[in-house]
């Protein structure tokens, strides 16, 4: 679905991402994992059109997508989650689930319906403003908002970041059923135990290169992984 090939993206001078090659299959869940500033946050960012790439082609679903447009690329069927939910605080609920159909025309009823089987807890506080919710109900209307698109490839970024471990579980349970449902997902994750638990597939991201690359499973009973990521 996704292929990503020598990816290189640089901010002033400094190069972020030095040459990062990847691939996420249809209906899997591939995670990134790395340190802060290994390039994780700026590679999605260049997927999705929000800062140019320098060197290296991104294709999606067969097409080269380097250089459309944010809203195009959207279009054709990739969204972000971005790090820190970002939701509209003053808007309601219901105001932020609508905002992410904004590309699509006709009636939003079954989607927004769809939404709240998914988010119970949203459907609870439809007329509430989103700056009011708790830390892990705006991820979840983060995540809500991205999935109005319908998006083929939902990509998230830290999506557990700041969260109670009880909250985090009850995400990342979502983001397995979103799977099931058939929308593939590129995940990025601070918490690696939980992200490789939850993958198929995972990359390895240091100072802009990947170094590793596994099965999720796998990854977690690496040596380097555990020593680096996993506490061990």
């Amino acid at each position: 679905m996704l292929n990503v090939r020598n990816l290189q993206v640089s901010y002033g001078g400094i190069e972020a991402v030095k040459g990062v090659s990847f691939t996420v299959e249809e209906k899997s869940i591939v995670t990134l994992i790395g340190a802060n500033g290994a390039g994780k946050s700026t590679t999605l960012r260049a997927i999705i059109g929000l800062v140019p790439a320098r060197a290296g082609f991104i294709e999606f679903m067969g097409e080269k997508i380097n250089g459309a447009a944010t809203e195009k690329i959207v279009a054709k069927g990739i969204t972000l989650v971005p790090e820190g939910r970002r939701v509209f605080p003053d808007l309601t609920v219901l105001e932020n689930i609508k905002i992410g159909a904004y590309l699509r025309k006709g009636s939003l009823a079954e989607d927004i319906e769809w939404i709240y089987t998914l988010f119970p807890r949203l459907k609870e506080r439809h007329w509430q403003q989103a700056g009011t919710l708790s830390g892990g109900e705006q991820q979840m209307l983060a995540v809500a908002r991205a999935l109005m698109s319908r998006p083929k490839l939902l990509m998230m970024d830290e999506p557990s970041l700041g969260l109670a471990p009880l909250v985090v579980k009850a995400i990342f349970d979502i983001i397995k059923e979103i799977n099931r449902q058939g929308v593939t997902i590129l995940l990025i994750e601070q918490n690696a135990n939980m992200a490789l638990h939850t993958a198929d597939y995972g990359y390895v991201l240091e100072t802009g290169n990947i170094t590793l690359s596994g099965k999720g499973r796998e990854l977690l009973h690496n040596d380097d992984v555990k020593k680096a990521y996993l506490g061990a």
